[in-house]
């Protein structure tokens, strides 16, 4: 096995280190232009932002109520007609705004790669195996308490060629959206004691401690199933000084 690129981990080791020594409240953000996460030097805006019109978008966008989201699709185990390989888990939390108040009917939708750390995706090619019975798709409700929960395998990690021997630690991308379908923010929900987190550029893109460790859900027993699933717990906060950081444009800044 080959080993991790030192030059490329000192240089994410030093912009941290550069970052938190300054008071500037804006090192709670992640980094536009961030060089380990080479991506990020092609994707972000160099040109000023077009005007659209909202309602507009509105017009070509679907919308959801509590008929159309159907709670088998928290379910990810249970789509297809076998059992997807992998472990079993659950995750679940609430998702409330700054003040710890719970957001009701909240669509949420997460995505992931299978347990072999591979999407469903015409451009993921890497050389691991698909799962037909697990799409790696869900959506669900907030209840009254801002609760949800999810029903799924834990995803494994996977190669995306940033640098030599780069390497995705777990995750689950999460997708919310408010009262309009212009109103979505889409943040990464990573496991506890993964020790590619100290390697990924995208994580240390935010220099933030606390912030970044507001991504990592907790491992929760009294979520866990005998003899069936483990279980984890991830809030979300939406608003306020310890929101959990989002992959929107404002948050980028």
């Amino acid at each position: 096995m080959s080993t991790p690129d030192l030059s490329t981990q000192a240089e994410i080791s030093a912009e941290i280190a550069d970052l938190s020594a300054g008071a500037d409240p804006s090192a709670i953000r992640p980094c536009l232009d961030y060089s380990p996460y080479r991506s990020s030097l092609l994707r972000h805006p160099t040109k000023d932002l077009h005007q659209v019109d909202p309602e507009g978008v509105e017009l070509w966008s679907p919308c959801f109520s509590h008929r159309d989201v159907d709670p088998l699709e928290a379910d990810l185990t249970i789509q297809r007609s076998g059992e997807p390989i992998g472990e079993r888990i659950t995750i679940s939390g609430r998702v409330v705004d700054g003040d710890g108040r719970p957001v009701a009917g909240q669509l949420i939708e997460i995505w992931q790669a299978n347990a072999g750390g591979r999407y469903i995706h015409q451009r993921d090619q890497h050389p691991a195996p698909l799962d037909p019975n697990f799409t790696g798709a869900g959506r669900c409700l907030t209840d009254e308490n801002g609760g949800y929960s999810f029903q799924t395998i834990k995803p494994g990690p996977y190669p995306w060629r940033n640098h030599r021997n780069a390497w995705r630690p777990a995750h689950v991308h999460f997708s919310l959206f408010g009262t309009e379908f212009t109103q979505r923010i889409v943040t990464q929900m990573y496991f506890p004691g993964d020790p590619l987190l100290a390697l990924d550029p995208i994580y240390q893109s935010i220099t933030d401690q606390g912030s970044r460790d507001r991504l990592v859900a907790r491992y929760g027993h009294d979520l866990t199933r005998p003899e069936w699933s483990t279980g984890y717990r991830w809030d979300i906060v939406l608003t306020g000084a310890h929101r959990t950081w989002t992959e929107n444009k404002e948050d980028h800044s």
